[in-house]
């Protein structure tokens, strides 16, 4: 039964039938992909939108210096009661960031030692944004890709 087919019938006061749901989403589908774009005048289907136009925007990114922070301030926390530091490249540091990780966790190990955890913990954070305010100030460094 088509769709003018099922109107009639709801018109005359007949039960549909079960197969009006099936003859319906066929006829939409068959018509509703032809016209997914508008038509030139000779027939031709418009090319659809580029992908990049139906995507979200994309995230917001995190300025160097504060990722550097972030990640060292992690990874100092990380090591600060271990005996070793571990390797850079498993952590995601550049060497760089290594090395202010390394002074950030001997720093951190000296507090703990004379004021607690919670002195440790805010020099962590406090001595890593300095560590990496000073390594980005000019932007990101040049020295080289490992840097």
């Amino acid at each position: 039964m088509t769709t003018g087919g099922a109107a009639r019938a709801r018109a005359a006061g007949r039960p549909l039938g079960p197969a009006w749901p099936a003859a319906l989403l066929t006829g939409l589908l068959a018509t509703g992909c032809a016209a997914s774009g508008t038509a030139d005048a000779s027939g031709t289907p418009a090319p659809s939108p580029p992908p990049s136009s139906l995507s979200s925007p994309s995230p917001s990114t995190i300025p160097p210096g504060e990722l550097c922070t972030r990640i060292v301030a992690h990874w100092s926390r990380e090591v600060l009661d271990s005996t070793t530091y571990g390797d850079y490249q498993s952590m995601g540091l550049s060497n760089g960031q290594y090395e202010i990780l390394r002074t950030v966790v001997d720093a951190a190990r000296a507090a703990k030692k004379r004021q607690g955890a919670e002195a440790a913990d805010e020099l962590i954070d406090r001595e890593a944004a300095e560590g990496c305010a000073d390594r980005y100030r000019s932007g990101t460094p040049t020295e080289g890709p490992w840097q």
